[in-house]
């Protein structure tokens, strides 16, 4: 499976989340991007943010970020 724009989209949202705490997060306010909306709200119903509109990662999204945050830092080399 090829990473989509959605999914594409939903690992540049969970990249910006600080991963040295839990109790860090992310709001997303109503006149974001609307494909930052749509992905904010995808990782909700994945069980992976707390809110629709961001909150905190749950215990998935903060495994999810530091994968992506090793992912990505591989990739850029």
């Amino acid at each position: 499976m090829a990473f989509n724009q959605e999914l594409t989209d939903e690992l540049n949202l969970i990249l910006k989340y600080p991963n040295n705490s839990l109790m860090q997060g992310l709001k997303i306010h109503h006149d974001a991007e609307p494909a930052t909306v749509a992905a904010a709200q995808r990782l909700f119903d994945k069980g992976i943010v707390s809110q629709p509109d961001g909150g905190y990662l749950t215990n998935l999204g903060y495994d999810l970020c530091e994968h992506a945050k090793i992912l990505q830092s591989a990739l850029a080399n």
